[in-house]
């Protein structure tokens, strides 16, 4: 932990969490205190992300200061980039539920907008877990698939933050004028879905990630100053991406375990003519 090796930290968090459940007693005292634990980082992270917008000020004058102007429009080829990535993976998302869900999935993205929509605005996709909840079973999926699927989504499934880790890694690294092999990129990738399980409830978080892979490859953790200034910009989009991919598994599920409700049979739908 000291040397923030967050590979490591979560194969040790995996042993300990598998010994305490495997515990009779599940160990109460120590889940009370790591419960307590969790509860104070979360509140001092509340207290750092206030004075954020500071932090983000300097690094990005600093980084004007030092590098010129020109940086802004590097700056705007990243988050274009970044944007245009998530397009597509909307569309593939799209293609994907078309293919096991058909017309359906139209009125799913439909269904989804306003919750999309909110998460963008907010920047947190937790901010949206209450829409979608109520919004899927309107278009025909069932309470117990959402109120399963959505949950382990929101910790396993996230889309949109693990496109922007990847991002932004490899956005800093080029800036510095690292480049890594092919199978250096694809160890970062299976590094990164392993790292950035859980982190969509907590502000930020993507952040740590980055971070801790910075460190990983050996590289100074002081790098992420470089995305602090447009981090908020990508964070509203990966928010946004973690609803509708969450959204379109749900619904994807459902359809495979034939509890996806019949189109005519959805309160609202409009009754099919006879004849």
């Amino acid at each position: 932990m000291a040397r923030n090796e967050i590979l490591q930290i979560v194969v040790f968090a995996v042993f300990v969490g598998t010994a305490v459940a495997a515990l009779d007693d599940k160990a109460p005292a120590v889940m009370h205190l790591v419960e307590q634990a969790a509860s104070i980082m979360l509140k001092v992270t509340e207290f750092v992300m206030k004075l954020a917008p500071l932090a983000i000020f300097g690094a990005l004058a600093s980084t004007i200061a030092t590098q010129g102007l020109d940086m802004l429009g590097t700056y705007a080829k990243f988050v274009l980039g970044f944007y245009g990535a998530m397009a597509t993976l909307w569309g593939i998302l799209f293609l994907a539920g078309a293919v096991v869900l058909g017309k359906r999935v139209i009125p799913l993205f439909r269904t989804i907008r306003t919750p999309a929509l909110l998460a963008f605005s907010t920047a947190s996709s937790e901010a949206a877990y209450p829409r979608i909840l109520d919004a899927l079973p309107k278009i025909g999926v069932r309470k117990r698939i959402v109120s399963f699927v959505l949950p382990l989504g929101y910790s396993f499934n996230l889309d949109g933050s693990m496109l922007y880790c990847t991002f932004a890694t490899m956005f800093i690294m080029q800036a510095h004028g690292v480049h890594l092999s092919i199978s250096q990129q694809i160890f970062m990738l299976l590094l990164l879905m392993v790292t950035s399980k859980g982190i969509a409830g907590i502000p930020r978080a993507s952040l740590v990630v980055i971070m801790a892979t910075l460190t990983y490859f050996g590289l100074p953790e002081a790098w992420i100053a470089i995305v602090l200034g447009v981090d908020h910009l990508l964070d509203m989009g990966r928010s946004a991406t973690n609803v509708v991919g969450n959204s379109v598994a749900a619904a994807v599920v459902a359809k495979w375990e034939g509890e996806l409700d019949p189109e005519d049979e959805i309160e609202g739908a409009e009754p099919k003519a006879i004849g």
